[in-house]
């Protein structure tokens, strides 16, 4: 729960968290929560990272976000990269199909309940 006793994530999202940071400790990624909030407010200050971040829900491939946003490729690949880098999209599929990841889950349904 949050201060305000709103609770912040489902159960399910909390689930999906959690095993999805056990997945990045066993592939040898670390994930330092200081670090990781800095990252996070760098590159959620773009509007258009916000927007791909709650385009992708459900998955999206790179062409799809490409032609959505009208991004050149350069364009394209410094969001996609600033958003992995931040662990709010992850990319699968051979690298094709772009999806949010529990953080970046997270991130949106904050943003949805800060909104009401």
């Amino acid at each position: 729960m949050g201060l305000s006793g709103v609770k912040f994530m489902s159960d399910d999202l909390a689930k999906k968290k959690e095993a999805w940071l056990e997945r990045l400790k066993r592939e040898g990624k670390t994930f330092d929560p200081k670090e990781g909030h800095r990252m996070a407010w760098r590159t959620m200050q773009n509007r258009t990272r916000r927007e791909i971040l709650a385009f992708v829900i459900g998955g999206r491939s790179l062409g799809d976000i490409k032609e959505r946003f009208n991004l050149e490729d350069s364009g394209l690949k410094l969001h996609l990269d600033m958003l992995e880098s931040a662990l709010y999209v992850e990319n699968v599929a051979e690298g094709d199909m772009y999806y949010p990841t529990p953080l970046g889950e997270e991130y949106i349904m904050n943003v949805k309940e800060a909104k009401k």
